[in-house]
């Protein structure tokens, strides 16, 4: 059996195994690579060509379609204790003003820094909606009841 077969079958089985360990898409291009050098050394092609030929697809399919990959893999996203506030009733404890910079709501118990969405003020003892929260600051619009 001819070296150069080895070769390109060892890279193969090496890069198919890195990429099933990981599930990064790491070394997908470099296995369609060595996949096409392992087809041309089988062919007969000279180690100078096969080498080339590897190194060519691979580049080519790593730019190609990389940014792709990128856009259409899934972020991890880690759901926390504030992404429940949003939409709950808080009552203010101090006056929010975003033109003053003040505010605080009560969230379950909770003091939180709290703006304004719609630069409305809300005076102490009023009930807001939980918009969204950035940080540390809750932002609130009025709360609308049915």
């Amino acid at each position: 059996m001819n070296i150069c077969i080895i070769f390109w079958s060892v890279i193969l089985i090496a890069t198919v195994i890195a990429e099933t360990v990981t599930f990064q898409l790491v070394s997908i291009w470099f296995a369609v690579g060595a996949l096409v050098a392992l087809i041309t050394a089988s062919i007969g092609f000279s180690l100078l060509s096969q080498t080339i030929i590897f190194t060519a697809v691979s580049i080519i399919l790593l730019c190609a379609t990389r940014p792709i990959v990128r856009k259409l893999q899934v972020k991890n996203v880690l759901p926390t204790n504030i992404d429940s506030e949003v939409g709950k009733i808080a009552v203010v404890i101090q006056d929010i003003s975003n033109a003053e910079n003040t505010g605080r709501v009560k969230i379950g118990g909770v003091n939180w820094r709290a703006r304004a969405e719609d630069n409305q003020i809300f005076k102490t003892g009023e009930t807001v909606l939980v918009k969204k929260i950035s940080g540390t600051t809750a932002y609130v619009t009025k709360a609308e009841y049915a």
